[in-house]
């Protein structure tokens, strides 16, 4: 007989709600994370009486009133929204690009005006097809704010001069008509108060959890305690990178403790010029509307990924979304292996899509699992 009914590889939220899923309906769940902490890259800490984001700034957001029950279930959430601004060199902007950012841009007060700059830009770079990612940010909103708030910060986040970047990659701009400084178009958002250890900690709490353990370097061992195993782990690396590596882009984080109540006024401040090496500061009290005489700030530095190096962002271009497929094929074969979560899909997934994924994931199996009973 199998000791567990599941393992679920990975402590990160979409292995979480998994767990906590199949926990409430009487499932025997053994969690493996290779990391000395739950949480994944949504895990906080507790410094100083300030909840830090450790793997970057995560601010719940959802359109969708279900997943936002869901979570509220676990946590008191705030009324934080999330409305960064951009420095470039000594000048502050508003983001999302809307009528704060254009009239400090330009000197104007009315939308029509700022449609009317827009265009003005646009149709003095007459690009007609834009051949990369450059190109097409100017055709999409002139110069001014391509220069300023797109350029340095996109360069920095790939790697690459945007005339090297692929157009596809900016599908569209954000753009407001509007005197409203929230980043997200969503219904709802906030804050777990406390923090989103907390959460996972919560929703682990009838599954065995076992830190600091390998999966891949343990497999087959492993694999014999359940009788199902779900995987969120990276693909490629499950099948040995048989067909290649697929591509990420990873982060450095810095973080210090400054004796001084408030270092920039906001939670998230992007740097958007390339001289500057990092893309952003967090300052992490802002986010609970903190009034500790300390605070805690983290720098964002982009890096290369290689094998090793924490993957953060999916590098969804055509090369990686094919060998994907291929990986994906080996996947639906795989007997008794779920694969989920943003590593084992290959694809950037929000916490409320991650969620949502896991959810529907647990739903086909306790569906599968009642066809498959004798009548």
């Amino acid at each position: 007989m199998k000791r567990y009914d599941y393992l679920i590889v990975g402590a990160g939220l979409s292995g979480c709600v998994f767990a906590h899923e199949m926990g409430k309906r009487g499932k025997i769940c053994l969690v493996v994370e290779k990391r000395e902490q739950i949480g994944g890259n949504v895990r906080t800490e507790r410094v100083r009486g300030i909840q830090v984001h450790m793997h970057g700034a995560h601010i719940f957001h959802t359109s969708d009133g279900e997943i936002w029950e869901y979570i509220r279930s676990f946590a008191e959430f705030n009324r934080f929204i999330n409305a960064p601004v951009a420095r470039y060199r000594d000048e502050v902007y508003n983001l999302p690009f809307n009528m704060n950012t254009f009239s400090r841009l330009w000197h104007i007060a009315t939308p029509d005006e700022a449609k009317a700059e827009i265009a003005r830009q646009i149709a003095a770079e007459g690009i007609a097809e834009p051949k990369n990612l450059e190109e097409k940010a100017l055709s999409l909103v002139g110069r001014d704010v391509y220069e300023k708030l797109i350029k340095g910060y996109t360069e920095k986040q790939w790697g690459r001069s945007a005339t090297e970047l692929p157009s596809f990659i900016i599908g569209r701009v954000p753009v407001r008509f509007v005197y409203d400084n929230n980043y997200f178009d969503d219904r709802y958002q906030g804050i777990p108060v406390g923090g989103y250890t907390a959460i996972c900690e919560k929703m682990l709490r009838e599954a065995e959890v076992r830190l600091h353990c390998d999966y891949l370097s343990h497999r087959e061992e492993l694999n014999a305690l359940a009788e199902k195993v779900y995987y969120t782990g990276m693909l490629d690396e499950y099948f040995g990178y048989r067909f290649g590596t697929l591509e990420y882009r990873s982060l450095r984080f810095e973080t210090e403790i400054l004796e001084r109540e408030n270092y920039q006024g906001n939670a998230v401040v992007n740097y958007t010029e390339r001289e500057v090496s990092y893309t952003r500061i967090i300052e992490h009290k802002h986010f609970e509307f903190g009034n500790q005489p300390c605070t805690v700030v983290t720098r964002e530095y982009p890096q290369k990924w290689k094998k090793g190096a924490e993957p953060y962002y999916p590098i969804n271009d055509e090369r990686n979304n094919a060998l994907y497929e291929r990986y994906a094929a080996l996947a639906a074969a795989e007997k008794n292996v779920l694969f989920g979560g943003r590593l084992g899909l290959y694809r950037y997934l929000d916490m409320d899509d991650a969620i949502a994924a896991s959810l529907a994931l647990v739903k086909k199996e306790l569906s599968r699992q009642s066809k498959s009973r004798p009548q």
